[in-house]
């Protein structure tokens, strides 16, 4: 089954789709909701053909477990050792947004953006401690993912925070497919596009821990949730590896290609001012712009 968010007139809505139309819930409800509790959503609301469905973000997670290292062409284009263990790094809730959605790229907090294409994990199941042999059973999904990283930030900070966790920087979407549609994602074809031109072409084949390990050790240490995201890791031909280097710029597009899942695309723009008023509207106080500089 393939379920998504939709932007009706305003209000997002969960949707699922059965042949080319994609069936409504009541907007009270949430695609979270139909995660934690899969029966607890009747789709009831409008019909609309896929032609006109507008995609948000699917939901926005609980926690995002980001995994480094996950792919033998990217440790063989960083020259660096295969990991004996995942690279796990916490990505903020906060960083998501969908399909559409501009990723927001400052300067002058970072100069050195860069795409990496996943393939996202949605846990379907509160777990801890899973065998990999079962792991897969507490999954509910996939979607896809871009895990933007400001190189600078991780190279200044040490450790990723940072740097994988500004806000926009986690593009998810554009649906939702289950488990049982993907029956193997150990073969999926994952591409970039940067402005168009491919610039990562691999396959989930390449992992070097799989999505059942990647579950299964996530869980060894954490208590996880339905909702939960686990991004598992991006094949070679991330920008800051290449020579010359290249980094996402303002105007830029980037789109993100998952097999059985379908295309997430995000336009780079830079940050843009927003003002904010006080609760009292006719209070003689000056209005700030996001940089906290006083508006005339």
């Amino acid at each position: 089954m393939r379920y998504a968010s939709i932007d009706l007139q305003g209000r997002i809505v969960p949707a699922r789709r059965q042949g080319c139309v994609w069936h409504t819930a009541t907007p009270s409800a949430s695609l979270l909701d139909l995660v934690r509790d899969p029966t607890g959503i009747v789709f009831d609301g409008p019909a609309l053909d896929e032609g006109v469905v507008r995609f948000a973000m699917p939901y926005r997670p609980p926690t995002i477990f980001g995994i480094g290292l996950n792919y033998h062409d990217t440790v063989r284009e960083m020259n660096w050792e295969i990991p004996g263990a995942p690279y796990l790094f916490p990505k903020l809730s906060s960083s998501a947004i969908g399909p559409a959605e501009a990723i927001v790229v400052d300067e002058t907090v970072t100069t050195r953006a860069d795409w990496e294409g996943e393939l996202a994990v949605i846990l379907g199941a509160t777990c801890r401690d899973l065998d990999p042999a079962h792991a897969l059973e507490a999954v509910f999904g996939y979607t896809a993912a871009n895990d933007i990283s400001a190189r600078d930030l991780q190279a200044h900070d040490g450790q990723w925070v940072r740097g994988k966790g500004l806000d926009t920087f986690c593009p998810l979407g554009p649906v939702v497919v289950t488990r049982d549609e993907v029956p193997n994602p150990q073969n999926l074809r994952i591409r970039t596009l940067l402005n168009g031109d491919v610039v990562q072409d691999g396959n989930t084949s390449d992992m070097i821990f799989s999505v059942a390990d990647l579950v299964s050790y996530c869980s060894r240490y954490f208590t996880l949730s339905p909702g939960d995201i686990i991004l598992t890791g991006t094949p070679a031909g991330c920008g800051d590896f290449r020579t010359p280097r290249m980094a996402l710029r303002p105007g830029d597009t980037v789109e993100v290609e998952v097999e059985s899942i379908g295309r997430l695309v995000n336009p780079v723009i830079a940050p843009r001012a927003v003002a904010t008023t006080t609760t009292a509207p006719d209070a003689a106080l000056p209005v700030f712009s996001v940089n906290g500089t006083p508006s005339p």
